[in-house]
């Protein structure tokens, strides 16, 4: 029997899963078996341009205990989920002759590592059919062409409330699925990691990804959300989310958004029935707020590709004028939370040992890399993208070129006053004293 692939890539979860749904009804409709992967690619893998890991040690942990979770749901399925970690297309397209499968879904991921791993998956003989689903707003339901999408943030926002664009109604998951194919073996659910880095456990930790509560996967992700919701922890959000420290001044669920453990959707959803049953406020209406900055910087990416990897952004000006030379000694320093600025190294610890950071510290220390010491946006674009549990490509980019003053904002850069930044937001030192 040949069969269909459903390749897994930043949507870890069996809920709000379209592309999923549209792997097992083309199986069932074309009496085909079903085959569940995850393959690494590169962006898991090797070094990045700037000397270090692009995936590093907590990111890894964390995706491994995602994919654990979701490789139980499916064998409780009847299934199971094949982990491919070769970086080479090749390990795919092998995986594919054994199924005898000609056809694969996947999510749809507007990005150029993306991009080239789904043509490369073409060049070699595969049929790639892609969904987009990992915004909260369908962008077929918005009031502009993908071209048209404001460049402004807040003209975007007001679009959609004057529109009264809304989700889509979240998708249930599914409860069975198509036979395993002949002769590929069923592999045994992946084991957790065991051992953790002592960030993972760490009592000051924000998200401590190794207590059973933070774990990556879908279970926790659907627990943690509703937990937040039941203790009524959205009021205070607006109030509390430029905090430093804890895991509640913010609802923490961009890991799981991040590796598609929680659909944006579901999310949504369970943030209405909230609201209709306890009265909406500033706070919950800033998690709506900060789902549409998250699909903003999607539609970004859509809209302008390549633009936002390249040195000057989204600026009209000449590369030439705007590249600096790699301040590599610096560089190290600033990664290693080594700069002499104490709330900018407590940060970088923090980052480092544990893989989190509180926004408002990922933004006081990019902002320092750039203004105080003259580095280049990108390398620090790199060094979050192996450091953050919730690294996602599409914020990530969006964010740096912000401070740096490359991307939509028409204000230019965010140079931030340490000084004033210190007073602000750790005026009693406590937060330095923690981490230094």
């Amino acid at each position: 029997m040949a069969a269909v692939i459903h390749w897994f890539r930043h949507d870890l979860r069996l809920h709000d899963n379209p592309a999923l749904l549209a792997s097992l009804a083309l199986a069932e409709r074309e009496g085909l078996a079903w085959l569940p992967v995850w393959w690494a690619g590169e962006r898991w893998s090797g070094a990045s341009r700037w000397g270090f890991e692009r995936a590093g040690a907590h990111r890894q942990a964390f995706l491994t205990q995602a994919l654990a979770n979701l490789g139980r749901s499916l064998h409780a399925m009847g299934s199971g989920l094949v982990v491919l970690r070769d970086p080479s297309p090749q390990a795919l397209l092998d995986l594919a002759r054994l199924a005898g499968a000609r056809v694969l879904v996947a999510e749809d991921i507007a990005v150029p590592d993306e991009l080239a791993e789904v043509a490369a998956l073409g060049a070699g003989g595969l049929t790639v059919q892609t969904v987009e689903q990992s915004s909260l707003l369908d962008p077929a339901d918005l009031p502009w062409s993908p071209k048209g999408v404001p460049d402004i943030f807040t003209a975007f926002r007001q679009g959609v409330e004057r529109a009264g664009v809304q989700p889509r109604p979240a998708l249930a998951a599914p409860k069975s699925c198509a036979p395993w194919p002949r002769g590929v073996p069923r592999p045994a659910p992946l084991l957790e990691p065991v051992a953790l880095l002592p960030g993972a456990t760490d009592a000051r930790s924000s998200f401590p990804y190794g207590e059973g509560d933070w774990r990556g996967g879908e279970s926790a992700a659907l627990a943690h959300l509703a937990r937040y919701l039941s203790r009524g922890l959205p009021h205070t959000y607006k109030a509390t989310r430029n905090q430093l420290t804890g895991t509640d001044f913010s609802s923490k669920w961009s890991p799981w958004l991040a590796s598609g453990a929680l659909s944006p959707r579901t999310a949504l959803a369970a943030l209405r029935g909230f609201e209709a049953a306890q009265g909406a406020s500033d706070g919950s209406y800033w998690l709506w707020f900060e789902l549409l900055w998250r699909d903003h910087f999607r539609l970004m990416q859509r809209k302008h590709g390549r633009a936002m990897f390249r040195m000057r952004g989204l600026s009209s000006r000449p590369e030439h004028g705007l590249a600096v030379p790699h301040k590599t000694r610096s560089f190290a320093h600033w990664c290693a939370g080594d700069t002499g600025e104490p709330l900018v190294d407590a940060g970088l610890r923090e980052l480092r040992h544990t893989g989190f950071l509180s926004n408002r510290l990922r933004q006081v220390v990019a902002s320092h890399w750039l203004y105080g010491m003259g580095g280049d946006w990108r390398a620090g674009a790199a060094w979050f993208e192996s450091q953050l549990l919730d690294f996602d490509v599409h914020s990530n980019q969006g964010n740096w070129l912000y401070i740096a003053g490359r991307g939509t904002d028409p204000r230019g850069g965010r140079a931030f006053d340490l000084a004033k930044q210190t007073q602000q937001h750790d005026p009693s030192g406590r937060y330095r004293s923690m981490w230094l």
